[in-house]
């Protein structure tokens, strides 16, 4: 009885460090992944060139106009780090490099990016997507 006991809670112990690590970790590599696209296209001038594609992107501006008249009180998460975290849980950091990689050597069109992501996204999570890029785009 003892050892069941001693098994049982080193089970429970062992499932909250698990589940510790994976919340922190997961929180440490979304700021550090935001942290670092953010310096990037900041630095880069990047950020630039993307709000002109979107200006001249019929279907992407109006893919966005939707996070202007959004209730941001209903959407599971508000900021980039929460949106980065949900992303690398629901889709997975290497999957969402392989996107990034196909994205930048132009094997990988917008509707594909938008068909995988969707398809791993709930409603109202891509809705708070919209959202943040919207915010972090026009500074609203």
């Amino acid at each position: 009885m003892k050892f069941i006991k001693f098994l049982v809670i080193t089970i429970i112990i062992l499932g909250g460090i698990g589940y510790a690590v994976y919340y922190f970790g997961t929180n440490m590599a979304s700021e550090k992944i935001m942290e670092t696209v953010t310096t990037e296209l900041e630095n880069s001038g990047e950020l630039e060139d993307i709000k002109k594609t979107i200006e001249n992107d019929p279907e992407l501006k109006t893919y966005l106009e939707e996070a202007k008249t959004a209730n941001t009180e209903d959407l599971p998460f508000a900021t980039k780090e929460e949106a980065t975290r949900a992303l690398i849980s629901k889709v997975g950091i290497s999957e969402l490099n392989d996107i990034r990689v196909k994205v930048q050597e132009g094997s990988m069109s917008k509707e594909e990016v938008l068909k995988n992501i969707e398809g791993k996204l709930t409603e109202e999570e891509i809705l708070a997507l919209k959202v943040i890029a919207y915010k972090e785009l026009y500074g609203e």
